[in-house]
């Protein structure tokens, strides 16, 4: 029997799972949640997620085209980010802030720092940020779902408010919501106003357990998120359970846990690094909803602790085995 030795560097265990693979699990989770957007927000949605995902595959295309590198639109990862990005903006946003929001997110946040693997922050909530920097007004004109804002143009006769902005003023903010008629069912659904993907917490989370089981995310960083901010919200809303609840349901916060934080460029490598990571980034989220001049958190905990990614993984070892050799 001829057996051979094959000697070679790390890494030692391979997988078939290449980036155009796990992008595509992505894109498939990500599906309920589109089908939610267009369910309640009609072409409106379907305008933003068009223009958004066109944007960053073309920005990403003439950039390596111009650049002479390589042409890895194939990886599907422009595609993902142009769908995150879409679901971070309103059913309202003008066509060309999308595209202005995907050539960021992929030129300034991907791109010029060495494309995808090398970007120190989540290339969509980075152009959302952006975005809610230079346009506040469209960035935060939320619309009522069912009302095809492409066909009536005419946003003022149609916006809302957000469930976030009547909780915070804390456990009251619930009998406000009731009063204008919003309850947690609208909420987990995603029949209220607000982005157009994070606001059907209950596909989302459907799209989450679906990237789990097929192993593309681990649990930790949801959990130990989704949890942080529910016993932070439980304590600072007076204890009451209703109050953090509805928090859990409110905002980006279920897009942000399953879809962000696990970002595996912009994540910690070891298991007490993540959680370390999903902890700051939950304290940040509820510090920023309950006393912030801003109603969601989600958005920028989870780029502050993109930001402190390498800090933690610098104290966040994981187990080292064997040494080198001297």
């Amino acid at each position: 029997m001829n057996n051979k030795l094959i000697v070679s560097s790390s890494p030692h265990v391979r997988s078939n799972q290449d980036t155009s693979y796990i992008m595509k699990q992505v894109i498939i989770a990500l599906l309920p949640a589109m089908a939610s957007a267009v369910f309640f927000y009609r072409l409106s949605a379907l305008n933003v997620i068009f223009f958004c995902t066109v944007g960053a595959v073309g920005c990403e295309f003439l950039y390596q085209k111009l650049t002479k590198q390589d042409i890895t639109i194939g990886d599907f990862s422009a595609v993902v980010t142009g769908i995150l990005l879409a679901f971070n903006v309103p059913a309202s946003l003008p066509w060309w802030m999308c595209i202005l929001g995907s050539a960021f997110a992929i030129i300034v946040v991907k791109m010029v720092f060495g494309g995808i693997g090398n970007n120190f922050l989540n290339p969509a909530l980075g152009a959302r940020a952006f975005l809610l920097a230079s346009f506040p007004v469209a960035m935060t004109a939320w619309t009522i779902p069912g009302v095809n804002w492409v066909s009536s143009g005419n946003i003022d006769a149609y916006t809302t408010a957000t469930p976030l902005s009547f909780l915070k003023s804390g456990a009251i903010g619930i009998s406000e919501l009731t009063s204008n008629g919003i309850s947690l069912t609208d909420m987990v659904i995603g029949n209220i106003g607000g982005c157009i993907g994070e606001t059907s917490a209950i596909f989302i989370i459907l799209g989450g357990l679906y990237l789990i089981y097929k192993g593309i995310i681990n649990y930790i960083i949801p959990v130990f998120y989704i949890g942080t901010v529910f016993i932070l919200a439980f304590i600072l809303g007076g204890f009451d359970i209703n109050f953090a609840i509805y928090q859990l349901a409110a905002g980006g916060l279920m897009l942000g846990a399953f879809f962000m934080l696990t970002d595996y460029t912009t994540s910690p490598m070891s298991k007490t690094g993540q959680i370390v990571y999903a902890i700051l980034a939950g304290v940040i989220t509820i510090v920023i909803r309950m006393y912030g001049g801003y109603p969601e958190g989600v958005s920028y905990s989870i780029l502050l602790a993109n930001v402190a990614t390498p800090l933690i993984d610098k104290y966040m070892k994981g187990r080292v085995f064997g040494e080198v050799a001297k």
